[in-house]
């Protein structure tokens, strides 16, 4: 009976972790503009890129050669980064929150709509970053 339990507990563990969910807001402009607000919005905070992921370009590019034919997006993009206040904060809470770092909005143009957006967090700590990533995504939309 030990080792069913123990069996269980550690098939357990290695569950993957749920699908985690986004938060879109429709952008009235296009991919373009919307890229550049986000950008200017993060900096404005004070805050670095880390990265720019050019992720549409990647899924167009490589549809063939991984045998699809569907275009997902016309183009889209994700800004990573961090802030050094913030992060300390969450993580100084529970160290384990370094699995949500680096922190990104993406810009995502499908279907002639161009959207803005970024992941959500769990309740607690993270929030603070969500609340972060939401006023980003705000700003870049007025």
């Amino acid at each position: 009976m030990k080792r069913t339990i123990l069996a269980g507990v550690f098939g357990l563990m290695a569950l993957p972790a749920m699908a985690q969910e986004a938060v879109t807001y429709p952008f009235n402009g296009t991919f373009g503009d919307a890229t550049f607000a986000v950008e200017s919005a993060i900096l404005d905070r004070g805050l670095v890129i880390d990265l720019t992921s050019h992720v549409g370009e990647m899924l167009n590019r490589t549809g063939a050669d991984v045998g699809s034919d569907v275009k997902i997006f016309e183009e889209a993009d994700i800004f990573l980064f961090c802030s050094a206040t913030l992060s300390r904060d969450v993580m100084e809470a529970d160290p384990m929150n370094i699995a949500h770092c680096p922190y990104g909005v993406f810009v995502a143009e499908r279907e002639g709509e161009v959207m803005v957006g970024h992941r959500t967090y769990p309740e607690g700590e993270m929030q603070k970053v969500q609340a972060l990533l939401d006023e980003i995504v705000q700003d870049a939309l007025e």
